[in-house]
């Protein structure tokens, strides 16, 4: 009997939906959201200027919702890094998104958590950002990428930690 049981307990995790839910980070203006949006190029979007495949990786990617509104991703489990790794093999097709919706007064902000082909697809993790940058900077480890990246020590040579060239931080 005890079989029957775990047998039947499998079979209906294997057929039910998956139950992803965003995890909560306690922002101000937060609020767990699942809904349906097409993957688009932002660039694209705002000013015609539409280059094949969203770009090729090279570009932010958001998602345009059904009511018209564009949104900008942010990631969670990736610190400093946006959605485009995790969004590109789904640019210009319609996607359910999990994760927070941040409003602020200024813009909305989604961080994306889990994204599925829509209607149905097979829910996955938006994680992928660490392990392309390690696999494509021989193996680094990734959880700080921003450390080790060599585009980012090149612009902080070039124009100082603060963006402005000729400005460094105090000693202090």
């Amino acid at each position: 009997m005890k079989t029957i049981a775990i047998i039947f307990a499998l079979a209906v995790m294997a057929f039910a939906p998956a139950a992803f839910a965003a995890e909560e980070w306690g922002i101000d203006g937060e609020k767990k959201a699942r809904f349906e949006a097409k993957v688009v190029d932002i660039a694209c979007e705002l000013s015609g200027n539409c280059p094949a495949n969203c770009g090729g990786g090279k570009r932010q990617l958001g998602l345009l919702r059904d009511d018209g509104r564009l949104l900008l991703v942010a990631k969670n489990f990736d610190i400093f890094a946006g959605g485009t790794v995790d969004l590109l093999g789904f640019c210009g097709q319609r996607i359910v998104a999990d994760g927070l919706l941040i409003k602020t007064a200024k813009m909305p902000l989604f961080a994306l958590q889990f994204s599925r082909l829509a209607p149905d697809g097979k829910w996955r993790r938006a994680n992928k950002f660490t392990t392309e940058w390690s696999s494509s900077n021989g193996g680094k480890e990734g959880s700080q990428w921003f450390r080790h990246d060599a585009r980012i020590k090149n612009e902080i040579a070039a124009n100082g930690v603060f963006g402005i060239p000729g400005l460094k931080p105090s000693k202090e």
